[in-house]
């Protein structure tokens, strides 16, 4: 009888040991469905989008035409601050644009609407109807881990711009990092180069495109052309202080817009960047 007692103790402190360990047992992370993936990463870029309206930046566009052992033959280069006026209409003040000495390319309207909304693509709900998007798998991009989906439009309207091409979507925060691809459709005799665009964290949230990168060899009827584009989106500033987009429709003050500008007078230029160093993709992503 005392022996059966004991085994009976034991056989309640396994069983009670095993019920603990369950309970401590820390929780697995649950990934969630493809589609699930697809909408909120969706909803992350159309927040992303709202809020990058609602920053300043500048934007260095820089692109050459090569010949051959590497020469440069032809360049278009415009430096421009991306701000708002005094009724909040995102402008573009050009600061620094050279004669453009290309011979071989010509920059179209197409072109323009491609730097402005294809090269720093963003994949909002209210895109979503636009796209087939295809699941590719999971790729790890240096310290990021990343969804990978391959996009293209279902129909092409006219007068639109469109995205083809492989985007990266950081896991965590759920917002595209990278895109790799073309603008389409081609227009007339115009051919658009593939390109690599990259995101940056900016202020520890919101992932805003800050490098586009291009080197391509155009195939036109009278010959290729090679050409190289370096873009670079810099010093992201969001409106505080005296001047501000304000989220509820009000408007900045022209005695604010010319503050701005006042305060922008003074303040010295800085040397460009290397167009050939890309962004670091390891920036953490929470400050």
């Amino acid at each position: 009888m005392k022996l059966r007692i004991i085994l009976i103790g034991l056989t309640l402190i396994v069983a009670y040991s095993s019920a603990f360990a369950q309970q401590t047992k820390p929780a697995q992370k649950v990934e969630p469905g493809i589609d699930e993936v697809i909408r909120r990463f969706a909803a992350a870029e159309t927040e992303n989008r709202i809020a990058r309206n609602n920053y300043t930046f500048t934007q260095d566009f820089d692109l050459k035409t090569i010949g051959e052992a590497g020469s440069v033959t032809g360049r278009f280069k415009r430096v421009s601050d991306i701000v708002f006026d005094d009724r909040s209409n995102r402008i573009e003040r050009i600061t620094f644009f050279p004669p453009s000495t290309l011979v071989a390319l010509q920059i179209t309207t197409e072109d323009m609407q491609d730097l402005a909304g294809v090269q720093p693509f963003a994949l909002a709900t209210e895109d979503l109807p636009k796209y087939q998007i295809d699941y590719f798998g999971r790729e790890k991009i240096d310290e990021l881990n990343t969804y990978v989906f391959d996009v293209k439009p279902k129909k092409i309207v006219k007068g639109e711009r469109y995205f083809q091409g492989r985007i990266w979507v950081d896991d965590e925060d759920l917002q595209i990092v990278k895109a790799q691809g073309q603008a389409v459709p081609e227009v007339g005799e115009q051919k658009f180069p593939r390109f690599e665009s990259y995101r940056e964290n900016i202020d520890g949230k919101y992932w805003f495109p800050t490098y586009i990168y291009v080197d391509d060899v155009l195939e036109f009827k009278r010959g290729p052309v090679h050409m190289k584009m370096v873009v670079r989106f810099t010093n992201y500033k969001k409106f505080g202080g005296r001047i501000r987009i304000a989220d509820e429709g009000e408007t900045a003050t022209e005695d604010d817009v010319k503050a701005a500008e006042k305060s922008k007078a003074g303040t010295p230029a800085t040397k460009p960047p290397d167009p050939q160093a890309k962004p670091d993709p390891k920036k953490p992503k929470k400050p």
